[in-house]
C-alpha cells in the first residue's frame, strides 16, 4: 500500500503492508521511531519498532536511507506531529545504506551539492515534491487539451530546418568526425551523411505542428526540445521541453484566450492535486526569502503568486502602449533600470517585463504587436508594415512564460519575410506550400515547460525542475 493513501482521513484499516526509504531513525534500546517515505506523498509515515520485538541487529541495519519493508498495524500516535503510526510487527531490510558513506544524511542540504548528487536527490522533500508537482502538471497539460478536442502530434527531434532562425542548433550526423568527407570546395560533403544533408536537433516543432493544425484543426506538441547556446544561468537548459499548441480558424485574440485559460487550468490543477507539496515548497520558499536582504525580497510568497495568476484577468496592451509606460516610468528617468527604454524597437528585458505586472499593473499582463524587426519570420505582418501580430504573456518573478502569435498564411508576405531575414527559403518548400493549398488564419503559442514549473515550485534556477539537467560541460547522469 502506498503512504499516501493510508494517511488518507477515509483509510480505517489496521492491518497494512508498506515499503520505503528510511528518512530518519531516533529512539533507545527499548523503542525506535523510524520515519517511512515511499515517494507517494510529502509526509512521511511513522514505524514504531519495539525493541522486545526485533533483534539490536536488525535495527542497527535500518539507517537513514535504507530501504525497509514493514507489516503491522495502524494505530492511533500518542506522539506529536502524526495522527496516526505503524506498530511493527514484521521489518524486513531490502537494502543496506552506508551510513557512512550516504551523502543525504537528515541536514540541510544547498541545492548546489543535491544537483551533483541527481541520482539520490529525488529522495529528499524538495525534490519528491518538485518530481510529483511535475508529473502533475504534465498530466495536466495533457488533460487541457483533450478535453477541448487536440490532438498531440509528435513532431521530430530530428530536423533539417532551423525553425527560430538563431542557428544554436546541436548537429546530428554519423560521419566518421576523424575522416570527413569533402567536396571539392573542402566543405564536409553531408550527402554521404545518414539522412543525405545537414540535420540537428530540434529548436522547436511549431513549423510541423503547423502542418497538422492545417488538416486536424486542433493540435499540440509536447516534447524535448534543444539549444547549442552556451549559456550557464539559472535560466538555460541545452534540453528543455516545449508546449506547442496550434489552432485553424484561430487569430490572436483567440489565441491569447486560449494562453490564459491554459495556464489558469494548469496552476489550480496542481493547487488541487498537489496541496501539500505546494504547501511544503511555499515555506521553503518563504523561509529562503527570509534569509536574503531585504531589498531583494520578493513581494508575494509561492502560494500568494499562483492565487495572483488565478484571481486577475490578464492585461492587454501592445508593444508601443508599453514602450510609452516604460519610457515614462520614474524607474526609467530615475534609471533604475539596466536596460533604459529609448523608444519603439527596444528589446524589453526581465526587469521591464516584471516592472508592468509587479508594478504597473499588478496582474499578469500580455503585450501584442511587437516590431517586425524582433520577432521570427512566420508571425503575421500588420497593416502598418512595421508590427507583427506576435503576443507575450508575463508572469510576477519570471517575466515571459508564453510567446506566440498569429502565423503568416499570406504566400506573398510569408515569402518576403524569410527573404528579408536571410532564412533559407529552399528548406522550407513544404511549409511554404501550406500557404498555397487551402491556407486559412491560425495561431499557437509556445510555452518553455520547465519555466511553468519554476512559477509553480518557486524553484529559482532551471536545473531543479527538470530531473537531468544538460547544461553546457555536464551532461552526467
Amino acid at each position: 500500500m502506498r503512504i499516501k493513501k493510508i494517511l488518507s482521513p477515509e483509510w480505517g484499516q489496521e492491518k497494512i503492508a508498506i515499503s520505503g526509504w528510511v528518512r530518519t531513525k531516533r529512539g533507545s534500546k527499548n523503542v525506535s521511531f523510524i520515519a517511512l517515505n515511499d515517494g507517494s506523498t510529502i509526509n512521511n509515515i511513522q514505524i514504531v519498532a519495539e525493541g522486545s520485538v526485533f533483534s539490536e541487529e536488525l535495527l542497527k541495519q535500518i539507517t537513514t536511507g535504507s530501504c525497509i519493508s514493514v507489516e503491522g498495524n495502524l494505530v492511533p500516535s500518542k506522539g506529536s506531529g502524526q495522527d496516526k503510526e505503524v506498530l511493527a510487527a514484521k521489518i524486513v531490510v531490502l537494502g543496506i545504506a552506508d551510513v557512512d558513506e550516504y551523502p543525504l544524511q537528515p541536514k540541510k542540504h544547498s541545492l548546489d551539492f543535491l544537483r551533483e548528487k541527481a541520482h539520490l536527490r529525488f529522495r529528499t522533500n524538495t525534490f519528491s515534491a518538485t518530481f510529483r508537482l511535475r508529473h502533475t502538471l504534465t498530466f495536466a497539460v495533457h488533460k487541457f487539451f483533450n478535453d477541448r478536442g487536440f490532438f498531440n502530434i509528435h513532431t521530430p527531434i530530428i530536423t533539417s530546418v532551423d525553425a527560430e532562425g538563431a542557428g544554436e542548433m546541436f548537429k546530428v550526423t554519423n560521419l566518421d568526425l576523424e575522416n570527413l568527407p569533402k567536396n571539392p570546395a573542402g566543405k564536409v560533403e553531408f550527402s554521404k551523411d545518414f539522412f543525405g544533408t545537414k540535420t540537428h536537433l530540434t529548436v522547436s516543432g511549431q513549423l510541423e505542428a503547423e502542418l497538422g493544425a492545417l488538416a486536424l484543426g486542433k493540435v499540440y506538441t509536447f516534447g524535448p526540445t534543444f539549444r547549442a547556446e552556451n549559456s550557464n544561468t539559472s535560466r538555460h537548459l541545452s534540453e528543455f521541453w516545449m508546449i506547442e499548441p496550434e489552432v485553424a480558424f484561430s487569430d490572436l485574440e483567440k489565441n491569447m484566450d486560449l494562453a490564459e485559460e491554459f495556464l489558469k487550468y494548469c496552476i489550480k490543477y496542481c493547487m488541487e492535486k498537489n496541496a501539500d507539496d505546494l504547501k511544503f515548497l511555499n515555506k521553503r520558499f518563504s523561509d529562503e526569502e527570509n534569509s536574503i536582504k531585504k531589498e531583494n525580497r520578493l513581494e508575494m510568497g509561492l502560494i500568494e503568486r499562483l492565487e495572483f495568476v488565478l484571481e486577475n484577468d490578464f492585461v492587454r496592451l501592445t508593444y508601443t502602449e508599453a514602450i510609452d509606460i516604460l519610457r515614462n516610468s520614474n524607474h526609467n528617468k530615475k534609471k533604475k533600470f539596466n536596460y533604459l527604454i529609448d523608444g519603439f524597437g527596444a528589446e524589453l528585458q526581465s526587469e521591464h517585463e516584471r516592472y508592468l505586472v509587479e508594478k504597473k499593473f499588478k496582474k499578469p499582463v500580455i503585450i501584442t504587436d511587437y516590431p517586425k524587426d524582433i520577432k521570427a519570420f512566420y508571425m503575421r505582418v500588420n497593416e502598418d508594415n512595421k508590427t507583427v501580430r506576435a503576443m507575450d504573456i508575463l508572469f510576477p518573478t519570471i517575466g515571459e512564460i508564453v510567446g506566440g502569435s498569429q502565423r503568416e498564411e499570406r504566400l506573398d508576405k510569408l515569402e518576403a519575410r524569410i527573404e528579408e531575414m536571410g532564412v533559407c527559403k529552399n528548406e522550407l518548400w513544404w511549409y511554404l506550400e501550406t500557404r498555397k493549398f487551402g491556407t486559412c488564419e491560425h495561431a499557437g503559442f509556445g510555452l518553455g515547460f520547465e519555466r511553468l514549473m519554476m512559477f509553480v515550485t518557486g524553484m529559482k534556477n532551471i536545473r531543479d525542475v527538470i530531473p537531468f539537467p544538460r547544461t553546457p560541460q555536464n551532461a552526467e547522469f
